[in-house]
Protein backbone atom coordinates (compact mmCIF):
# COMPACT_ATOMS: atom_id res chain seq x y z
CA UNK A 1 0.00 0.00 0.00
CA UNK A 2 1.10 3.34 -1.12
CA UNK A 3 1.03 5.99 1.85
CA UNK A 4 0.39 9.46 0.59
CA UNK A 5 0.18 12.86 2.58
CA UNK A 6 -2.33 15.67 -0.07
CA UNK A 7 -1.21 19.24 1.08
CA UNK A 8 -3.45 21.91 -0.71
CA UNK A 9 -4.40 25.34 0.90
CA UNK A 10 -7.88 24.63 -1.17
CA UNK A 11 -10.40 22.70 0.80
CA UNK A 12 -12.61 21.11 -1.89
CA UNK A 13 -9.49 20.28 -3.86
CA UNK A 14 -7.70 18.78 -1.00
CA UNK A 15 -10.67 16.70 -0.13
CA UNK A 16 -11.67 15.97 -3.89
CA UNK A 17 -8.03 14.38 -4.44
CA UNK A 18 -8.38 12.47 -1.15
CA UNK A 19 -11.82 10.91 -2.23
CA UNK A 20 -10.61 10.11 -6.01
CA UNK A 21 -7.30 8.66 -4.57
CA UNK A 22 -8.84 6.50 -1.64
CA UNK A 23 -10.73 4.74 -4.90
CA UNK A 24 -7.31 3.02 -5.83
CA UNK A 25 -6.51 -0.11 -4.25
CA UNK A 26 -3.10 0.15 -3.76
CA UNK A 27 -2.93 4.16 -2.50
CA UNK A 28 -4.17 5.13 0.95
CA UNK A 29 -4.36 9.01 2.01
CA UNK A 30 -3.13 8.98 5.39
CA UNK A 31 -2.83 13.18 6.32
CA UNK A 32 -3.72 16.37 4.64
CA UNK A 33 -2.67 19.70 5.37
CA UNK A 34 -3.47 23.08 4.20
CA UNK A 35 -0.12 24.63 4.71
CA UNK A 36 3.17 24.28 3.77
CA UNK A 37 4.01 24.21 7.94
CA UNK A 38 0.89 21.50 8.81
CA UNK A 39 2.77 19.33 5.85
CA UNK A 40 6.54 19.23 7.55
CA UNK A 41 4.98 18.81 11.05
CA UNK A 42 3.05 15.60 9.84
CA UNK A 43 5.23 14.22 6.87
CA UNK A 44 8.15 14.22 9.73
CA UNK A 45 5.61 12.54 12.24
CA UNK A 46 4.57 10.22 10.52
CA UNK A 47 8.27 9.72 8.88
CA UNK A 48 9.36 8.05 12.49
CA UNK A 49 6.35 6.24 13.10
CA UNK A 50 3.59 4.63 10.45
CA UNK A 51 5.76 5.90 7.06
CA UNK A 52 5.18 8.27 4.57
CA UNK A 53 5.84 7.46 0.65
CA UNK A 54 4.91 10.20 -1.63
CA UNK A 55 3.78 13.95 -0.84
CA UNK A 56 1.61 15.10 -3.41
CA UNK A 57 1.50 19.12 -2.74
CA UNK A 58 0.29 22.19 -4.11
CA UNK A 59 2.85 24.84 -5.56
CA UNK A 60 1.26 27.89 -3.82
CA UNK A 61 0.63 27.07 -0.37
CA UNK A 62 1.47 29.62 2.36
CA UNK A 63 4.05 29.01 5.39
CA UNK A 64 6.12 27.84 3.17
CA UNK A 65 5.23 26.80 -0.65
CA UNK A 66 5.30 23.35 -2.24
CA UNK A 67 8.84 23.50 -3.36
CA UNK A 68 10.11 24.78 -0.18
CA UNK A 69 8.36 21.80 1.69
CA UNK A 70 9.58 19.36 -0.86
CA UNK A 71 13.05 20.23 -0.26
CA UNK A 72 12.73 19.54 3.41
CA UNK A 73 10.61 16.20 2.74
CA UNK A 74 13.58 14.92 0.36
CA UNK A 75 15.62 14.78 3.84
CA UNK A 76 13.45 12.62 5.34
CA UNK A 77 13.45 10.29 2.21
CA UNK A 78 9.88 10.97 1.07
CA UNK A 79 9.60 11.35 -2.19
CA UNK A 80 7.21 14.38 -3.49
CA UNK A 81 4.66 15.63 -6.38
CA UNK A 82 4.19 19.04 -7.63
CA UNK A 83 0.37 19.38 -8.44
CA UNK A 84 -0.24 23.40 -9.37
CA UNK A 85 -2.21 25.64 -11.62
CA UNK A 86 1.05 27.81 -12.04
CA UNK A 87 3.36 25.62 -14.32
CA UNK A 88 5.81 28.47 -14.94
CA UNK A 89 9.19 27.41 -16.31
CA UNK A 90 10.79 28.59 -13.25
CA UNK A 91 8.95 27.08 -10.95
CA UNK A 92 9.01 23.59 -12.82
CA UNK A 93 13.27 24.15 -12.79
CA UNK A 94 13.00 25.27 -9.33
CA UNK A 95 10.85 22.22 -8.03
CA UNK A 96 13.49 19.45 -10.14
CA UNK A 97 16.25 21.16 -8.53
CA UNK A 98 15.01 20.77 -4.99
CA UNK A 99 14.13 17.00 -5.51
CA UNK A 100 10.81 16.94 -6.81
CA UNK A 101 10.29 13.74 -8.88
CA UNK A 102 6.65 14.81 -10.45
CA UNK A 103 5.08 18.00 -12.02
CA UNK A 104 1.56 18.45 -13.04
CA UNK A 105 -1.00 20.74 -13.85
CA UNK A 106 -3.87 20.13 -11.62
CA UNK A 107 -5.71 19.73 -14.54
CA UNK A 108 -4.32 16.46 -14.62
CA UNK A 109 -7.30 13.24 -14.51
CA UNK A 110 -7.38 11.59 -10.94
CA UNK A 111 -6.65 8.10 -12.95
CA UNK A 112 -3.50 10.31 -14.26
CA UNK A 113 -2.43 11.23 -10.98
CA UNK A 114 -2.64 8.02 -9.36
CA UNK A 115 -0.06 6.44 -12.11
CA UNK A 116 2.35 9.23 -11.79
CA UNK A 117 1.87 8.18 -7.48
CA UNK A 118 3.01 4.96 -8.62
CA UNK A 119 5.85 5.70 -10.24
CA UNK A 120 7.34 8.14 -8.44
CA UNK A 121 6.91 6.17 -5.19
CA UNK A 122 9.04 3.46 -7.09
CA UNK A 123 11.62 5.69 -7.27
CA UNK A 124 10.74 6.77 -10.76
CA UNK A 125 10.26 10.36 -12.12
CA UNK A 126 7.23 12.32 -14.28
CA UNK A 127 7.32 15.71 -15.56
CA UNK A 128 3.93 16.86 -18.05
CA UNK A 129 5.18 17.00 -21.38
CA UNK A 130 3.94 20.16 -22.22
CA UNK A 131 5.49 21.56 -19.13
CA UNK A 132 8.78 20.27 -19.68
CA UNK A 133 8.39 21.70 -23.50
CA UNK A 134 7.80 25.03 -22.17
CA UNK A 135 10.48 25.08 -19.51
CA UNK A 136 12.97 24.18 -22.14
CA UNK A 137 12.16 26.99 -24.56
CA UNK A 138 11.86 29.93 -22.05
CA UNK A 139 15.47 28.93 -20.94
CA UNK A 140 17.00 29.89 -17.61
CA UNK A 141 16.50 32.99 -15.33
CA UNK A 142 18.90 35.56 -16.51
CA UNK A 143 18.67 37.29 -12.94
CA UNK A 144 20.94 36.94 -10.80
CA UNK A 145 19.58 35.93 -7.29
CA UNK A 146 20.14 39.66 -5.90
CA UNK A 147 18.07 40.99 -8.71
CA UNK A 148 15.58 38.53 -8.11
CA UNK A 149 15.13 39.03 -4.74
CA UNK A 150 14.52 42.80 -5.47
CA UNK A 151 12.19 42.28 -8.21
CA UNK A 152 10.16 39.56 -6.10
CA UNK A 153 9.66 42.65 -3.68
CA UNK A 154 9.38 45.40 -6.20
CA UNK A 155 6.33 43.07 -7.21
CA UNK A 156 4.75 43.61 -4.19
CA UNK A 157 4.16 47.37 -4.36
CA UNK A 158 7.40 47.48 -1.37
CA UNK A 159 9.46 50.96 -2.13
CA UNK A 160 12.68 51.49 -2.76
CA UNK A 161 13.76 52.47 0.48
CA UNK A 162 11.61 49.57 2.16
CA UNK A 163 13.31 47.22 -0.11
CA UNK A 164 16.60 48.20 0.66
CA UNK A 165 15.58 48.02 4.29
CA UNK A 166 14.50 44.40 3.96
CA UNK A 167 17.37 43.35 1.55
CA UNK A 168 20.40 45.04 3.89
CA UNK A 169 21.51 47.18 1.30
CA UNK A 170 21.62 50.70 0.01
CA UNK A 171 18.21 52.17 -1.86
CA UNK A 172 21.10 53.19 -4.92
CA UNK A 173 22.41 49.34 -4.88
CA UNK A 174 18.77 48.51 -4.68
CA UNK A 175 17.69 50.63 -8.01
CA UNK A 176 21.22 49.32 -9.61
CA UNK A 177 19.73 45.69 -9.31
CA UNK A 178 16.00 46.48 -10.44
CA UNK A 179 17.34 48.69 -13.59
CA UNK A 180 19.77 45.47 -14.15
CA UNK A 181 16.82 43.67 -14.09
CA UNK A 182 14.41 45.91 -16.28
CA UNK A 183 17.36 45.62 -18.80
CA UNK A 184 18.02 42.00 -19.05
CA UNK A 185 14.08 41.20 -19.52
CA UNK A 186 13.81 44.00 -21.72
CA UNK A 187 11.15 45.75 -20.50
CA UNK A 188 10.24 49.67 -19.97
CA UNK A 189 10.18 49.64 -16.62
CA UNK A 190 9.98 47.54 -12.98
CA UNK A 191 6.11 47.13 -13.11
CA UNK A 192 6.55 45.39 -16.69
CA UNK A 193 9.59 43.53 -15.33
CA UNK A 194 7.89 42.39 -12.24
CA UNK A 195 5.06 40.82 -14.62
CA UNK A 196 7.16 39.09 -16.66
CA UNK A 197 9.38 37.13 -14.43
CA UNK A 198 6.12 36.14 -11.98
CA UNK A 199 4.77 34.80 -15.94
CA UNK A 200 8.17 32.84 -15.81
CA UNK A 201 7.90 31.82 -12.68
CA UNK A 202 11.47 33.03 -12.12
CA UNK A 203 10.35 35.24 -8.91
Amino acid sequence: MIRILIADDENLIRAALTQLLELEDDITVVAQAGTGRAALDQARALAVTDGLDVAVLDLQMPEPDGIAVATELVLLDIHTIIVTSHGRPGHLKRALAAGVRGFLPKTTEAARLAEVIRLVADGGRYVDPQLAAEAIGAGDSPLTPREADCLELAADGVSIEDIAARVHLSPGTVRNYLSSAITKLGTANRHDACAKAVRMGWI
